[in-house]
This record gives C-alpha cells, sequence and structure tokens, in this order.
C-alpha cells in the first residue's frame, strides 16, 4: 500500500516539485472515500479542500437556465479536482458528485495556503499549478455552453 508521501510525488499535478515541497503538501493530505452519488461540494460554498481522484469518477456539473445542471467534466484516476481553495474569495465555482464509489486524497486548502505564505516558491509552483487546471476547467465550460447555446446564428 502506498504512503501519502508517494501518492503525492506520483501525481502529475506534483510532478517536478522538490521532496521538500512534496512533504509539506502531503502533511495537508488525508484519504477519504465517496458512494456513488455522494457531493463532494456545491457550488457556491466554501472551498477548503482539493482532491486528487485515485480511483472512480467525479462529475464536475454547471446549472444551465432551462436545462438544469449540465456535466462540464468528468474527472478520472489520476487527475486532481477543485482550485477554488487557492483563489478568494475560496468559494466551489461547480457542483460535484461522485459517479461512481470514489476513493480521493484529500488536500487541506488552508493548511496549504498558510505553507505557500510561508514557502512563497511553493506558493508559486501551486498557483502556477493550479492556474493551469482552472483554465482548463474554464475551457470545458466554454465548449460545453457553446454546444448548449450554439453560436447564436441560424445555419
Amino acid at each position: 500500500m502506498q504512503t501519502l508521501d508517494q501518492i503525492v510525488a506520483e501525481s502529475p499535478v506534483f510532478a517536478g516539485l522538490e521532496p521538500a515541497q512534496l512533504e509539506l503538501i502531503a502533511g495537508c493530505a488525508h484519504n477519504v472515500a465517496f458512494d456513488s452519488g455522494a457531493r463532494l461540494f456545491r457550488e457556491g460554498e466554501a472551498a477548503d479542500t482539493f482532491y486528487l481522484v485515485r480511483r472512480g469518477r467525479i462529475a464536475l456539473s454547471a446549472h444551465v437556465p432551462g436545462r438544469g445542471d449540465v456535466t462540464v467534466e468528468t474527472i478520472e484516476p489520476g487527475e486532481v479536482l477543485g482550485w477554488s481553495w487557492l483563489f478568494p474569495p475560496y468559494t466551489w465555482h461547480f457542483d460535484a458528485r461522485a459517479v461512481e464509489d470514489a476513493g480521493v486524497v484529500a488536500f487541506d486548502g488552508a493548511c496549504l495556503r498558510g505553507k505557500c505564505d510561508a514557502d512563497h516558491a511553493l506558493g508559486y509552483e501551486l498557483l502556477s499549478r493550479f492556474a493551469q487546471v482552472a483554465i482548463d476547467r474554464l475551457q470545458q465550460t466554454r465548449t460545453l455552453l457553446l454546444d448548449v447555446y450554439g453560436n447564436g446564428h441560424d445555419n
């Protein structure tokens, strides 16, 4: 069985970080399991955690007027879920629900923000990596909304 230190070190989102940085990150982590259908978080709630999916799949959804909740993206094993813990006002921008039984590593965002404040090199690395996660998710949402609403022109 892998330790949290090993899991963090092998995660693509943390690739290339110094061993001391990986140790700091793992110190803010613990394992969590979610049953299929369980809600991890809801848009607008306080975002104080992010997740590394180890098994199962997690659906991110957005509410689309007139259509209800629409899946924006499905997060697969090895991928990170959540960037809102790093950017004020620290609230979720999407809903997340386990599509199937899932095992994740949950990271305490407040713990990591404190470590980033104390170690600016770590803060820069995490900010850069999670900004890319945010950009990717927003691009997924943009593509989805284009599909939902079309381009506004009759063809």
